[in-house]
């Protein structure tokens, strides 16, 4: 395994969609692994593939405590099959967005139908802080990020303190 490099916001490549993966291959294992791996180092609970330079629609997630073993989910091709009317406001970040954090309105609880890391194709129903991550996640395979989600003044306002934090990390 590999820790990859994760992007960083105004980066262009966050904004593009993915592409479905054809098979869960020996290559999308690895690229799983290397994410996780990339994760767990940052640290995050989620990450999704466009973060790591990758436009495929693979995500991975782990909300397990730092005090519980891992729970690492790993997906392929995540679609939202069904939402909640209930909606639930809470703070969101992002290892693309360090340090930059807002209140993003999701629905409550999903269902979602993925490909595992073996190919089998499975159904997850999830609340609480996953359904949030997995709606965050699987955004980033759209294109959108949670600022997205905001204002205008708002995202405006975070976008332009990453580009000077950008600024400043290559000084």
């Amino acid at each position: 395994m590999s820790l990859l490099n994760i992007l960083i916001a105004p980066d262009p490549t966050l904004k593009q969609k993915t592409k479905p993966v054809v098979e869960v291959d020996d290559d999308v294992r690895q690229l799983m692994d290397d994410m996780l791996e990339t994760m767990y180092e940052a640290p995050g609970i989620g990450l999704a593939a466009p973060q790591v330079g990758v436009l495929k629609q693979v995500l991975v997630i782990d909300v397990a405590r730092q005090d519980e073993p891992p729970e690492p989910i790993r997906m392929a091709n995540p679609e939202i099959v069904w939402l909640s009317d209930t909606l639930v406001s809470n703070s969101e970040g992002c290892l693309s967005l360090p340090e930059q954090y807002a209140e993003v309105t999701r629905p409550d609880r999903v269902k979602v139908r993925y490909l595992d890391e073996t190919g089998t194709r499975q159904t997850l129903e999830a609340d609480g802080l996953l359904a949030t991550c997995i709606q965050h996640e699987i955004d980033h395979l759209s294109g959108i990020l949670f600022v997205d989600h905001l204002s205008a003044l708002k995202r405006n306002m975070i976008l332009r303190r990453m580009a000077k934090w950008k600024r400043q990390q290559a000084a």
